[in-house]
C-alpha cells in the first residue's frame, strides 16, 4: 500500500468516526515520519520468527482471522512510525492484546527482530490475532 493510499485510509477511518482529528493528525505525521526515499512499498523477501538482521524494521503488520472459517478479518500493515498510534488504535478492537507491553514491543523494533511478536488464540471470540515486524 503506497503512502498516498495509507494517507486516504486515515482520513477514512476519521470520516467514520474510528478516530478522531488528533488521532488522525499524529497518523498522518508519523506516515509522513516513516516515508523514505527508497520508496517503502513492502517487504521484499519477510523474515521469519526471532531472526535479526541488524536493519530495524520498516512495518508493523496486525492479522486477525477467524478460527472457525479461516477468513482474515483484518490485515493491516503499518510503518513502524505509526506503531503506538496504531497499536493504541489497535487496542480498540482487539481487547485481547491491551494488555500487551508496547515498550518490549519497542524494544524488539530496536534490537532489529522480525517475524512474528505476537500469536494470540482467543478461543471465546474465534480469533487468531498474529503481530509481525517486516
Amino acid at each position: 500500500m503506497g503512502a498516498s493510499e495509507e494517507r486516504l485510509k486515515i482520513l477514512q477511518m476519521l470520516q467514520d468516526g474510528i478516530i478522531n482529528a488528533e488521532e488522525a493528525a499524529g497518523l498522518l505525521d508519523a506516515l509522513g515520519e516513516a516515508e523514505s526515499p527508497a520508496g517503502a512499498s513492502g517487504p521484499a523477501g519477510a523474515r521469519w520468527e526471532g531472526e535479526s538482521s541488524g536493519a530495524k524494521p520498516r512495518w508493523l503488520r496486525v492479522q486477525v482471522t477467524d478460527t472457525d472459517t479461516g477468513k482474515k478479518r483484518v490485515n493491516v500493515r503499518l510503518p513502524v512510525g505509526m506503531m503506538k498510534a496504531g497499536m493504541k488504535m489497535g487496542m480498540r478492537f482487539a481487547p485481547e492484546i491491551e494488555g500487551m507491553d508496547l515498550g518490549e514491543l519497542f524494544q524488539f523494533v530496536e534490537r532489529g527482530e522480525l517475524g512474528k511478536v505476537v500469536d494470540v488464540y482467543d478461543d471465546e471470540d474465534g480469533e487468531h490475532v498474529e503481530v509481525f515486524l517486516e
